[in-house]
């Protein structure tokens, strides 16, 4: 095909990449960098980087500049050092199981772990030959009850999803201690703004970042970091391999979250423990389930342990079933019914119709999940406007005979 009249026009040099401009100053924003692969100069440079000699990027699978940057700062809030971004929050739970355990360990997992958390425990491990059991986490002495002699990491989350209970942190701790076993900690829920759990004995941190931490339901990511610079590298080698690779959009999407973090969960929590009190005042309501509330079945120990940080998350039970569910969210229409947490905006969930709805309902009834039982990610909204809205949810389901 013949040149058209202005190909001279257009350099051959147009498809080769331009450097990026040099300047005396710097960019007050982190810089988006999506590149997938980064040049050296030559083979020495490479085997220089490779062998940690120079620094240096090669492969966005290997780690790129966002999650370095979002890693950081999630480690500063966690008292971390060399913590790993992953694609996702239970990319991060899968890379320290999978990332540790080989056939013939066995792990044990709290019994109300959110449920995909569950699912990886009782039926993906076990096809890969690691054996697994689940215990109560808030029962110390039930945790060392399923231990056996090949029992290599205890898997429990501060605060379990929907039923916030509180685990014995401290008693588990002791116990791992004193066995030689790991204890890694999904702190997703409390966040290292309420509890910093390497401080607490956790051997493992796991944060799913989509939620508290990033904040805006726009990105979605996790967060593991290990107490042990020999664990740290065997959990970032299968998260490599796997290719459990975190998008540099979101990560930079969550490392802006990340500036209004305090500020967000300061105002949830606030809310939160306000809009739980309003709840237990209501005609329709059974129960309901915060953990500084002197009526919650972990009050002493959430108060030891987070002292004046209850959190953003409340749960309560209607006294109908799904009849005066559907009622209450319909009456909420402009609340966000969805199976998420974390978000600037208030959220409200069904386990079981969402996260638990594979459990049997005689197994959901025996945690405590009926279904007229909910789950609320509180928000930054005006308080009156949460009150309000919960006052006519409530109403219109206690209006509904099931």
């Amino acid at each position: 095909m013949p040149d058209s009249p202005n190909s001279a026009d257009i350099p051959d040099s147009l498809v080769r990449r331009t450097p990026w401009p040099q300047s005396a100053s710097r960019a007050v924003g982190t810089p988006l960098q999506p590149s997938v692969v980064y040049a050296s100069d030559t083979p020495d440079q490479l085997d220089a980087q490779y062998e940690g000699r120079v620094k240096g990027y090669t492969y966005a699978r290997e780690g790129h500049p966002n999650a370095e940057v979002l890693a950081a700062k999630i480690d500063a809030l966690e008292g971390a050092t060399g913590g790993l971004i992953v694609g996702s929050g239970m990319a991060a739970v899968t890379a320290a199981l999978m990332g540790l355990l080989g056939a013939g360990d066995h792990v044990i997992g709290g019994d109300q772990l959110y449920g995909r958390s569950l699912r990886l425990m009782m039926q993906d491990l076990q096809r890969f030959g690691i054996a697994t059991s689940l215990a109560d986490p808030t029962d110390a002495a039930a945790v060392a009850a399923a231990i056996r002699p090949e029992t290599r990491m205890i898997l429990i989350e501060t605060v379990s999803n929907p039923t916030l209970r509180l685990a014995d942190l401290e008693g588990i701790a002791a116990i791992t201690r004193a066995r030689g076993i790991l204890l890694a900690v999904d702190a997703t829920f409390t966040t290292p703004r309420a509890l910093r759990v390497l401080d607490h004995g956790a051997d493992i941190v796991i944060h799913s970042v989509t939620k508290l931490l990033a904040g805006h339901s726009d990105a979605t990511l996790g967060y593991v970091a290990a107490r042990d610079p020999a664990h740290r590298k065997a959990i970032y080698d299968f998260a490599v391999t796997t290719g459990l690779t975190p998008s540099p959009f979101d990560c930079w999407l969550a490392e802006r979250g990340l500036h209004s973090f305090h500020l967000r969960y300061d105002r949830a929590e606030a809310n939160a423990a306000r809009l739980a009190d309003h709840l237990a005042g209501l005609t329709g309501v059974r129960r309901v389930l915060y953990p500084l509330r002197p009526d919650h079945p972990d009050h002493n120990r959430a108060v030891g342990l987070l002292g004046a940080r209850g959190g953003n998350m409340v749960s309560f039970e209607l006294t109908g079933g799904r009849a005066a569910a559907n009622a209450l969210t319909r009456a909420m229409p402009d609340l966000a019914f969805a199976p998420t947490l974390g978000d600037i905006g208030t959220t409200l969930s069904h386990p079981a119709s969402s996260s638990h709805r594979a459990v049997a309902p005689e197994a959901r009834q025996q945690i405590g999940i009926s279904e007229g039982f909910f789950r609320i990610s509180v928000g930054c909204e005006d308080i009156d406007l949460l009150l309000a809205e919960f006052g006519r949810g409530v109403a219109a389901a206690a209006s509904v005979a099931d």
